[in-house]
């Protein structure tokens, strides 16, 4: 049962550390001044939640080490960053910026799923290890949460004004300060109200 949980902990540790890198280079597609501090806060958040991941590593006695799995969740990360540059490469930077939403709601899908599975297996554990799992989990929860959230509410109003319709920007996901699903679908709901006036 521990190899699986080590797995999973060596793919969050890549997780995070790619989402460094998304979001350094989201950063650079951005254009919008309210998404740039957003992701400006993001970015030193998830370099925040490296050293948490890093901190459990040492305290669960656990290396870093380049398991089948974690290659490929770093050839997920280096795929997003590709395909951002390819996108400001284009010289379009709304749609640069586009492309980017997109790529860090990929990456924070896998990344708020990483989290939610381990605070479940921290739910089971016992102990010192059950302590330092519910640790890391609280020190992230709120900000992954937000970070998923928030970001597909950007996502879904950037691509609204792109197609020439009224954006509600920033997001509702981000007025109404969102931290779970249902809020999350309470805000979207919300966002013909925000529309109309």
């Amino acid at each position: 049962m521990n190899k699986q949980r080590d797995e999973l902990l060596q793919q969050m540790l890549e997780t995070e550390l790619g989402g460094v890198k998304i979001y350094e280079t989201a950063l650079q597609c951005v254009v919008n001044p309210d998404l740039k501090k957003e992701w400006t806060k993001y970015l030193e958040q998830t370099r925040k939640h490296v050293k948490v991941v890093r901190e459990l590593f040492a305290k669960l006695g656990l290396e870093e080490e380049q398991t089948p799995g974690r290659k490929v969740v770093g050839h997920i990360g280096e795929s997003l960053v590709a395909a951002m540059k390819m996108a400001l490469e284009a010289g379009e930077p709304k749609a640069a910026e586009l492309v980017a939403c997109e790529c860090v709601v990929f990456a924070e899908t896998k990344d708020h799923q990483n989290w939610h599975l381990l605070a479940a297996y921290a739910e089971k554990a016992k102990g010192d290890e059950k302590k330092a799992l519910n640790e890391a989990c609280e020190a992230v929860e709120d900000d992954e949460d937000e970070h998923l959230y928030h970001s597909k509410g950007w996502c879904r109003e950037l691509w609204i004004a792109s197609l020439g319709m009224k954006a509600v920007l920033p997001p509702p996901e981000e007025r109404k300060h969102v931290k779970t699903a249902i809020g999350a679908s309470r805000a979207e709901q919300s966002r013909g109200e925000l529309v109309k006036h």
